[in-house]
This record gives structure tokens, C-alpha cells and sequence, in this order.
């Protein structure tokens, strides 16, 4: 079982992926964003069948009040076409996405600000954090995403 984290941005899409165990998310990569996403569907889509994705986590830019701004709602619209694109490859039998995973939001609020604490607490210069906050920005949506499921299970 793997999870994928994706922070969303207007240059790239950071990537995460989770140990087959649900415990820490890793950075995986960036994906350069040419125009309005289209291309980049693609690499999303290979990277769930390459990986085995079960479950995919998206960030939600929500503002600091918590409010929905014009972010958030590219988000959601994001997300859907994602979910669009999954089903059409999940139906195709060609595809190597056999069985659909599920795709949720994550609040993403501060992400930014503490994928660049962490990444200044790794001694990471300044100059090299714009390469490596978007990934970052993943990992931290996917661990909280991780960390959420795991206290929900105990709980349990």
C-alpha cells in the first residue's frame, strides 16, 4: 500500500510518496507545470501505476481564516479531473491502473512556511530551497495526511 502527496503550484507540482507501511512520506520529485495542467495529468497517472498508488492527497490551499479563495477552488477542480482522468484509465484496459484509488483533500494551510523551516533547519542554502520546497510542501501534506489515518486507526 503506497500514498501519493501532491502540493499543487503554479511552476511545479510537488511530489511525495508514503513507506508501503503508512508511517513517512518522502520526497519524490517535482513535475514541471506547462500551462494548465494537462500534460502533467499524465505524469500524475504514471507515477500512481508505476507506484502502485492506493490512495492520492491532494492540498488544499485554504486561506488562514480557513475560507475557500480562487486557490482552493482550482484545487477542487484539479482534483476532479483527476478523479475524471483516473476513471477513463481504470475503465481502459490497456492501462496499468487497475483498481481506482482514493483521492482526498488535505488542508495545506502553513505548509510552505514549514517546508522552509525544515529545509533551513537542514542546513539547505537559501538559493537551493525554491528546487525543493515544492516536494517538501508534499511531504509535509502527506505525513499530516499519514499521521491523521494512523491516530483515526487507533482510535478505532
Amino acid at each position: 500500500m503506497v500514498w501519493l502527496g501532491l502540493d499543487l503550484g503554479n511552476a511545479r507540482i510537488g511530489t511525495a510518496l508514503s513507506d508501503p507501511q503508512l508511517t513517512f512520506a518522502h520526497p519524490a520529485g517535482n513535475i514541471t507545470v506547462r500551462g494548465n495542467y494537462g500534460v502533467e495529468f499524465d505524469e500524475v497517472l504514471a507515477i500512481i501505476e508505476d507506484e502502485q498508488v492506493d490512495h492520492v492527497v491532494v492540498g488544499l490551499p485554504l486561506q488562514l481564516d480557513g475560507t475557500e479563495g480562487a486557490s482552493a477552488r482550482k484545487a477542487r477542480t484539479w482534483v476532479r479531473e483527476l478523479i475524471h482522468r483516473l476513471v477513463q484509465e481504470v475503465a481502459d484496459p490497456r492501462s496499468g491502473i487497475t483498481t481506482m484509488p482514493s483521492v482526498t483533500l488535505c488542508d495545506e494551510r502553513l505548509t510552505t512556511v514549514d517546508a522552509h523551516r525544515r529545509l533551513h533547519d537542514a542546513q539547505v542554502q537559501g538559493r537551493n530551497h525554491r528546487a525543493m520546497v515544492d516536494q517538501q510542501s508534499a511531504v509535509e501534506i502527506l505525513q499530516s495526511a499519514l499521521d491523521q489515518a494512523g491516530s483515526d486507526h487507533q482510535q478505532a
